[in-house]
């Protein structure tokens, strides 16, 4: 892993307005074979800045995936689609790949290509006469219906809620062990009334980019999901609680004061009322990580681990600090 404080002094900007660099509005992830399906989106997304990623195997989407927001996979060919089918049905069975929405291009399909893509969970087929704009606003629906989904946070694209239950009942159902780590950050409201949603939402976005990335790093078939506002939740094999937690508190800690401006981040702390409307000093963030170890069936249902996952939070929070904690008692 490369060293943390020169990417921190190198790459991470600094306060100001160097924090607020625009990006793609649009990410495509293509797989095209005797089309040139790209060409076409260009001309008619020619007023976004949009970002295309390649790929000719589910491995390499899935990757692309990882890294980038994509906003949707689109799939072109003049085959018989039957690979095409396949990698349909392996998008949709991934968990986290399965957000993104899938539209699929043929100029003159059979019809049971077309129904089978809808069965295996495409959002949309579009075949016969290339009409511009209207594949154009077919697509872009696409995507719309997709950032409505409320199973995604639209801050994160992380998994939300729902989908969040989904996983942890399904991990429970196998009966293997598993670890459930809930990752908050400490005095984040004091930053945001502070500096503002904006930067606030950058910080979110900053927070679950991280946790994403060295929990994938570390287990592809772990999960990482977004539970609301400045609550992240992961799951991993026990034997991975310590390198995560550890690798997640170690570049947090690196990277978060340079979020702060010079003087703040010299100070040590910000000045802002609190909840009982009091002005009071908030020091630097820092994340608590609450880690409850699902062995031997012990929880069967996700209700019974909520409430010793939430005390556990405090009893983690009540720290000074970045730390995370294991719970070592019994259920109750």
């Amino acid at each position: 892993m490369q060293n943390i404080e020169n990417i921190t002094l190198e790459n991470w900007p600094v306060s100001g307005e160097g924090r607020l660099a625009t990006s793609p509005a649009y990410h495509f992830a293509v797989k095209q074979t005797g089309v040139n399906l790209d060409f076409h989106v260009k001309q008619f997304f020619h007023g976004d800045e949009i970002s295309f990623h390649f790929f000719q195997t589910f491995d390499e989407l899935s990757q692309i995936c990882l890294r980038y927001p994509v906003d949707v996979i689109l799939i072109a060919g003049k085959s018989l689609f039957l690979r095409e089918l396949e990698i349909v049905r392996a998008i949709k069975r991934h968990v986290v790949v399965s957000i993104v929405p899938v539209v699929l291009y043929h100029p003159d399909p059979d019809r049971d290509v077309v129904v089978a893509s809808y069965e295996n969970g495409a959002e949309d087929f579009i075949f016969g006469e290339w009409i511009a704009r209207l594949v154009d606003v077919r697509i872009r629906r696409v995507i719309e219906r997709s950032r409505r989904d409320l199973a995604v946070n639209p801050t994160t694209r992380l998994p939300g809620p729902g989908m969040i239950e989904r996983e942890i009942e399904q991990q429970m159902s196998t009966q293997e062990e598993f670890a459930i780590c809930y990752v908050d950050l400490d005095n984040f409201k004091a930053f945001n009334d502070y500096y503002g949603y904006a930067y606030g939402d950058r910080i979110i976005r900053m927070v679950g980019r991280m946790i994403k990335d060295i929990v994938y790093d570390l287990c592809k078939e772990a999960f990482v999901g977004h539970i609301a506002g400045d609550d992240f939740l992961y799951l991993v094999p026990r034997d991975l609680v310590e390198p995560t937690c550890e690798w997640i508190i170690k570049c947090f800690d690196a990277f978060i004061p340079y979020r702060y401006d010079e003087d703040d981040r010299e100070r040590g702390y910000i000045e802002t009322q609190s909840r009982r409307d009091a002005v009071e000093r908030f020091p630097i963030l820092s994340l608590s990580i609450a880690v409850i170890i699902n062995e031997q069936g012990k929880f069967q249902h996700v209700g019974e681990l909520s409430r010793m996952l939430a005390d556990l939070k405090k009893a983690c929070k009540a720290r000074p600090g970045s730390n995370y904690m294991i719970e070592r008692r019994k259920k109750y």
